[in-house]
């Protein structure tokens, strides 16, 4: 069995985002639930306690990231915006449909600093892996501003926190289905960080993502909409994979987003619980296993359970006997093999 690190804080359920949908509540937008809510995280937790599978896990405990720390990603100016709205009663992070309530930007530093705790309890042996289950989520906000659901850098902070630690080289590899924008900007210009993103193309952010973006550091894997099991495994095998074996990190990052499955109503992508495993499976073979998964999107409430629990059994080297009710609907659809377009636009991203 692996030493699993679990990162929850009941706090990160606080967030409060005002909106309909993806949308800021306002005009001809009636208010209602927020797409970013708490709900599907709360149930993640739910199921691992009530699988069992808690109790095999390490517990790591999230902490506020310093000012210091998130200033490694982020402008001074926009953490003294999103301080002073958030003492005021809330704001947005910056593309109007980031809305954040009171303390939302102390949240936001507790989400990033429970990677950054995740990433010392790997890197000091305390475990093997870990899953960070946090949000708000991260992959999209920019050193100036946040959008699509987030306001600092959960994933990028954590690179850069282990290259502070000595770390030479991290790579991060994001499945979430919107292009991880905020992340490849960060390191744009670091050779040390290795950023990957498979994602459907051009869904989120629009225009984002493509592979003339790419450069030896920067590889993105834009999808078409349909994309399941097969086109990841391919994307793998002939990008993925060997991008990595150059690379060789000493710490892989997992932007671990779950609106990449098939009941997402955020993308139109097909993965299913039994191709996060496979795909977690895969990276776990490098960095001698120092792997730390960071929460990111994933909008259908029931589902999104099982397949988190699938990322984590398959970190902790343990199966708890939960059947993923999802999985037959899921898996079973036509298309989940590798189509010839989809070979042609990943062959686009060697």
């Amino acid at each position: 069995m692996l030493s699993t690190g679990l990162v929850w804080d009941e706090r990160l359920m606080w967030h409060n985002p005002v909106g309909a949908g993806p949308l800021r509540a306002g005009g001809w937008v009636q208010p209602g639930q927020h797409a970013e809510s708490a709900e599907g995280k709360r149930r993640i937790k739910n199921l691992l306690d009530a699988s069992g599978l808690t109790s095999q896990l390490t517990q790591v405990h999230a902490r506020e990231a310093t000012r210091d720390e998130l200033l490694r990603i982020h402008d001074a100016a926009y953490l003294d915006r999103l301080e002073r709205e958030s003492a005021a009663g809330g704001g947005d992070a910056g593309d109007g449909h980031s809305p954040f309530g009171p303390g939302g930007f102390m949240l936001a530093a507790l989400a990033v600093g429970g990677g950054l705790a995740a990433v010392d309890a790997v890197l000091d042996g305390a475990v093997n892996n870990a899953y960070v289950l946090v949000r708000p989520p991260g992959h999209h906000a920019l050193a100036d501003r946040g959008m699509g659901f987030c306001l600092l850098a959960n994933a990028a902070l954590a690179a850069a926190h282990a290259r502070a630690r000595g770390i030479e080289r991290v790579a991060i590899v994001d499945w979430d289905a919107h292009h991880g924008n905020g992340t490849q900007a960060a390191f744009a210009r670091d050779p040390s960080v290795l950023t990957i993103s498979l994602h459907q193309d051009s869904v989120f952010p629009p225009g984002s993502g493509g592979v003339g973006e790419n450069t030896g550091d920067t590889i993105n894997i834009p999808l078409p909409p349909g994309s399941g099991a097969g086109a990841y495994a391919h994307a793998f095998s002939e990008v993925v994979l060997p991008a990595l074996r150059r690379f060789a990190p000493g710490l892989v990052v997992i932007a671990c987003g779950f609106d990449s499955a098939g009941m997402d109503p955020h993308a139109r992508l097909m993965l299913h619980s039994d191709a996060y495993r496979a795909l977690t499976t895969e990276l776990m073979a490098f960095a001698q296993g120092k792997v730390v998964a960071i929460h990111e999107g994933g909008y259908h409430e029931a589902s999104v359970p099982f397949l988190a629990l699938a990322v984590i059994e398959t970190l902790a080297g343990v199966r708890t006997g939960v059947e993923d009710p999802f999985l037959p609907n899921m898996a079973g659809p036509a298309g989940q093999e590798l189509q010839p377009h989809q070979a042609a636009a990943i062959a686009q991203a060697r």
